[in-house]
């Protein structure tokens, strides 16, 4: 495999390049530290929404590369982080697979193992569940209103789903939530949920339509 993409996306997420709101400030606000997470941090590029996040304690030999499920120009690439021994991981979703009509073709679902999504009307999105290796149960949502992506990790908080403001530059634009274990000591993980009002979307297609992609 050709590591040039992972290598970029380690110096940008080391760098902390973040373009994703066009209304960012000249301030960065401080999102919440977790243990053995560095991110997730939201960079724009091109057509695309990076999400990259480095797990401090996973290691892999090598990189993958895997195409998300029904997204056409959507993937997941994990490998070597290379400023700590860790694994880290990027989220790559096309503003055209975001902002198409793939929601409407997906059934609505909660957290893994059932319970609500917190702050969400309703407690559940049209979402896509995928594992790969090391990571059992991701899960990709695709609200009208609402992107996220919840990542599997062992959180020693049995039973506990605490949730704090996600900042992009110095503008809320989500929600971070640590979920703990259920009650079969399973699906604990980090639910990360980002806002996508109509000036989001609108800025969005903007940037899609600069770069080639066409949408509605």
């Amino acid at each position: 495999m050709n590591f040039s993409i992972l290598r970029r996306i380690s110096y940008l997420a080391a760098a902390g390049l973040i373009f994703f709101s066009a209304s960012c400030g000249d301030n960065q606000r401080d999102n919440l530290k977790i243990e053995g997470i560095d991110g997730p941090t939201i960079t724009l590029i091109q057509d695309q929404i990076l999400i990259t996040t480095v797990f401090e304690n996973i290691q892999i030999d090598g990189g993958l590369r895997y195409v998300l499920p029904k997204f056409e120009n959507s993937y997941v690439e994990v490998g070597p982080d290379l400023n700590s021994n860790g694994t880290l991981m990027a989220v790559s979703v096309s503003i055209s697979d975001l902002l198409g009509d793939l929601a409407d073709t997906l059934d609505p679902q909660t957290l893994p193992g059932g319970r609500a999504l917190p702050g969400v009307s309703g407690g559940s999105l049209p979402a896509l569940a995928f594992t790969i290796k090391k990571w059992n149960n991701m899960t990709i949502y695709l609200g009208k209103e609402v992107f996220g992506i919840f990542y599997p990790f062992g959180l020693d908080i049995d039973g506990a789903i605490a949730t704090f403001r996600f900042y992009i530059g110095d503008k809320k634009s989500g929600n971070i939530s640590l979920v703990g274990k259920d009650n079969d000591g399973e699906n604990a993980g980090v639910l990360l949920l980002l806002e996508m009002d109509a000036t989001t979307r609108k800025r969005l297609k903007k940037q899609a339509r600069k770069f080639g992609s066409y949408i509605n």
